[in-house]
């Protein structure tokens, strides 16, 4: 018994119309040769060259057959005779198998589907006369799957590689994994700037309208999106050309460097033609990096055995996982015209593939008999692969698909009753849709060990290999496996790929990094990206980082900011410790303050020391001796208080600074407070009847001191419980120190500095009011000037140091400090020390003799009358006395 196994193949056979007119009738390999050495002049009569050298480009490639599709068919040949010769699979059973054209037209497989199921010969449909084989299922390559299912499904004919059926098993692992899969390996490789090129069908949209959503989520973008032109018998081929080339623009004039290449099995021959447009257009061919997905397998025809394949070196490919298959080379290598007589397909190939004819040929005398003994595998690769593809492994594995579910079913049929077997139908008259049922659940292993299986949607089970094509000068190629998709393993190991196996095109390889594909070019380190405005999200500017941020990588998206403790180098490409600074004694701003501090302490020592010396002058017995020295010890520990914000701060130096110098100075204050006050009621006490003598003395000093003190010592005291000052780092103030310094950073702080100048103030209004008094020993004017001097420095200190950063805020408090202290020393006490040391001892006895009558109780001298002013008045005379007297009497 002889059962048919039918085929739908993608041989393309000659065409014979031709589109221009010949001026001499040459036959077409003529043509061929003439247009091998790029010379078509007196060949072909139309009226533009370029036109014609397309137009016959397209004409050769449709007259000549698909040289890879001939292992297609080689591959069905070889997969009948190894099951025909198993006796274990269907014994008693012959399997046969016919071979339709397709032409890559609908129509064509149309036409051949509704042909399949019935008379063959004569197209009459559902007529079955005269049959004597019996049609077992139907076995179409994947660009063709769609337009036999409108036929044979209605039939119900079990179909293998149909895509959507209900009668359909498909050999063509799930596309939604290759996607996935083509969305990893873009993402892998960050190529983000692509181009797509796609066939121009249902299957090309579809592909277009489940990627691109998915390319937009994930960051990539699409620069363009070109299709190839729909070309058959019936196609003009002016609009044909003219679409070609367009495409072929569209390539070259692209800034992607990645495209992804959806076809059919002929479309790398059509790519192939479209890329030699180089020869008569003026944009030059560029490189580029190609990723083809499984639909897509090389095939070339003869015209194009001298045709550069360079183009393909280095693209990447997805193929259906493949194993090789014993005995595969074996059969190719046996394989001569005298043992092969009834392949129809092998006269043809050898011609073409083996540029000979043979003897029954049209002859030219340049031209080469064959001998029939030609060696497919001394034929490069690019006219003949002798490893088996993906596409014929899929073909091999239908095969016996579709042998086991005959099996299956023969089978079952002996397993029935004795009454159900007598009834039973023949084996040759089932039904086609009994098969079906069988084939949807076979699982088996093929002959090189793989588990063949299908899911509940009669899909086959499996993934892709990731393929790297390598080429070479010979115009042939290599194959090379460089990763893997696997939808039946875990998730994290769902794409693997190898970077070191990859070769990469002749202009893409890099030592250090890979092969990029952007809108422009990556930003560098210390660089980010900012989008484009009206362009596309892949398209974007640089930026430099903006301050305390880096970018360590390039075309990063933002920069990333630095640790609080680091801080960016000039290039922004990486983060430096900061170094830790504070105002410290060995650097110059620090020896500066205390070197004038240092200065100024031994002033006030030298001033103290005068003041002692001449401690019964008048001069410093008026306003209050002890006062005085009360003052001047307090700003000589002022000036020493200095030394406390100078140096590395620890914890006892930060409890006791700030609270130091609020005290000091308030006390500081605070006698120059009581020297004005005692100024006043000595005045107001010398009038006659005044109650204000008795507060004139050391009750109204020691209150006034007693008073301020207590008040900023209670303000230091709750500052110290609540919220004591303590060590600590700024990462935050200056971009490249870490500033070790006192916290303090309270209320109660401004509290201290508040309370300072309101006695300031006091201080100053009560001098500024006794100014004008008669001023013999009166130090009202020397005070107001040293408030005003005080005042001025603390109000310019507030917008000084919060404008200021670091350790140069401590140094503007240290100046501050010193500032105020001098002022009050150089405006109160440098007159009077001045009197004391430079006037002569000579004019001050004759002062004294003046001054005998009215100061008989005191032997003290006056000052000197440019400072002094001695009214020659009587009654001024005699109030001065009064006011000295009782000055001098509150000591």
């Amino acid at each position: 018994m002889e059962l048919l196994l039918i085929g739908l193949s993608e041989v393309m056979f000659k065409n014979p119309s031709l589109q221009c007119n010949f001026q001499e009738p040459l036959p077409i390999r003529h043509i061929y040769h003439q247009l091998g050495d790029i010379n078509i002049a007196g060949i072909i009569s139309c009226h533009n060259v370029k036109q014609t050298f397309l137009n016959v480009l397209f004409l050769i490639l449709f007259y000549r057959i698909f040289f890879q599709n001939y292992q297609h068919i080689l591959a069905l040949a070889f997969t009948i005779k190894q099951i025909n010769e198993t006796p274990q699979i269907l014994p008693n059973t012959t399997l046969g198998f016919h071979i339709f054209n397709s032409n890559f037209s609908p129509s064509w497989t149309y036409f051949a589907s509704m042909v399949l199921p019935f008379t063959q010969g004569k197209f009459i449909p559902n007529y079955k006369c005269g049959i004597t084989n019996i049609l077992a299922a139907v076995i179409g390559a994947p660009d063709i799957s769609l337009h036999m299912v409108t036929v044979l499904g209605i039939y119900k004919v079990p179909q293998v590689r149909s895509t959507q059926a209900v009668f359909f098993q498909q050999m063509f692992p799930n596309e939604s994994h290759q996607r996935r899969g083509l969305l990893q390996l873009l993402l892998y490789f960050r190529w983000i700037w692509i181009g797509i090129l796609v066939v121009k069908d249902e299957k090309g949209e579809k592909f277009l309208q489940e990627v691109i959503p998915t390319f937009s989520e994930d960051g990539i973008c699409v620069e363009f999106i070109a299709e190839f032109p729909n070309v058959a018998f019936y196609s003009d081929f002016s609009e044909t050309v003219a679409e070609g080339v367009d495409v072929y623009h569209i390539l070259m004039k692209s800034t992607a460097n990645v495209i992804i290449l959806y076809g059919e099995i002929q479309s790398l021959a059509f790519l192939r033609t479209f890329l030699q447009f180089s020869a008569v257009e003026d944009i030059p061919r560029k490189k580029k990096i190609w990723l083809i997905t499984a639909e897509t397998d090389y095939t070339s025809t003869s015209f194009q055995k001298s045709w550069d394949i360079h183009f393909l070196h280095g693209a990447l490919s997805f193929a259906v996982h493949t194993k090789e298959v014993q005995n595969f080379q074996e059969f190719l290598q046996n394989l001569n015209l005298s043992n092969n007589q009834n392949d129809n397909f092998q006269k043809d190939f050898w011609e073409q593939a083996f540029s000979c004819f043979f003897s029954n040929s049209e002859k030219e005398e340049f031209e080469k008999k064959c001998t029939g003994q030609e060696k497919l595998e001394n034929l490069p690769t690019s006219v003949f692969e002798t490893h088996m593809s993906g596409q014929s492994y899929n073909i091999y594995n239908a095969v016996y698909a579709v042998a086991h579910a005959l099996q299956s079913l023969s089978m079952s049929k002996t397993r029935e009753s004795t009454m159900m077997r007598e009834r039973r139908k023949p084996f040759h008259t089932q039904e086609w849709w009994q098969l079906h049922s069988f084939l949807r659940s076979i699982r088996f292993n093929n002959s090189v060990g793989e588990k063949i299986s299908f899911d509940e949607n009669g899909e086959f089970i499996g993934g892709f290999d990731i393929i790297n094509w390598i080429t070479f000068p010979n115009q042939s190629f290599l194959r090379v496996k460089v990763g893997v998709i696997d939808p039946k393993g875990p998730a994290d190991k769902f794409f693997n790929i190898s970077i070191d196996s990859i070769t990469w095109p002749v202009g893409f390889n890099q030592v250090s990094a890979l092969p990029l594909s952007l809108c422009n070019d990556p930003c560098e380190t210390g660089y980010s990206k900012v989008k484009k405005e009206g362009q596309l999200f892949c398209c974007y500017d640089c930026h430099v980082c903006p301050e305390g941020k880096i970018s360590k990588e390039k075309d990063i998206d933002d920069c990333s900011p630095c640790p609080e403790d680091q801080y960016p180098n000039p290039t922004k490409n990486t983060c430096i410790p900061k170094r830790i600074t504070f105002l410290s004694y060995e650097e110059p701003l620090g020896i500066s303050l205390t070197v004038l501090s240092m200065c100024f302490s031994l002033i006030t020592i030298l001033v103290i020391t005068i003041f002692m010396k001449h401690k019964d002058t008048p001069i410093v017995k008026a306003n209050n001796r002890n006062l005085t020295y009360a003052l001047l010890v307090s700003l000589l520990i002022s000036f020493l208080c200095d030394f406390l914000f100078v140096g590395r701060p620890n914890t006892i130096v930060c409890l006791l600074r700030q609270p130091a110098f609020g005290l000091i100075f308030s006390v500081a204050v605070s006698c120059v407070l009581a020297k004005t006050f005692v100024v006043v009621l000595a005045f107001m006490a010398t009038k006659p009847g005044s109650r204000l003598r008795k507060w004139v003395g050391r009750r109204m000093v020691g209150f006034i001191l007693l008073s301020c003190s207590l008040v900023q010592l209670s303000f230091c005291a709750v500052w110290l419980i609540t919220s004591p000052p303590y060590p600590d780092f700024d990462v935050l103030s200056m971009s490249e120190e870490v500033i070790l310094e006192c916290n303090e950073d309270s209320v109660m702080f401004y509290c201290v500095l508040g309370f300072m100048g309101f006695l300031a103030l006091i201080s100053f209004s009560a001098a500024f009011l006794a100014r004008n008094l008669p001023d013999s020993f009166n130090e009202a004017k020397f005070i107001t000037f040293s408030m005003l001097v005080f005042c001025s420095v603390w109000l310019c200190f507030i917008p000084t140091y919060l404008s200021t950063r670091g350790k140069y805020t401590l140094a503007v408090e240290i100046f501050s400090m010193i500032s105020s202290s001098a002022g009050l020393l150089m405006c109160i006490f440098l007159p009077k020390c001045f009197i004391i040391v430079f006037t002569s001892n000579k004019h001050l006895s004759k002062v004294q003799d003046n001054q005998s009558k009215s100061l008989s109780s005191s032997n003290q001298s006056v000052s000197s009358p440019t400072l002094i002013q001695i009214s020659k008045s009587s009654i001024k005379t005699q109030f001065s006395n009064k006011l000295t007297s009782t000055i001098s009497n509150s000591h």
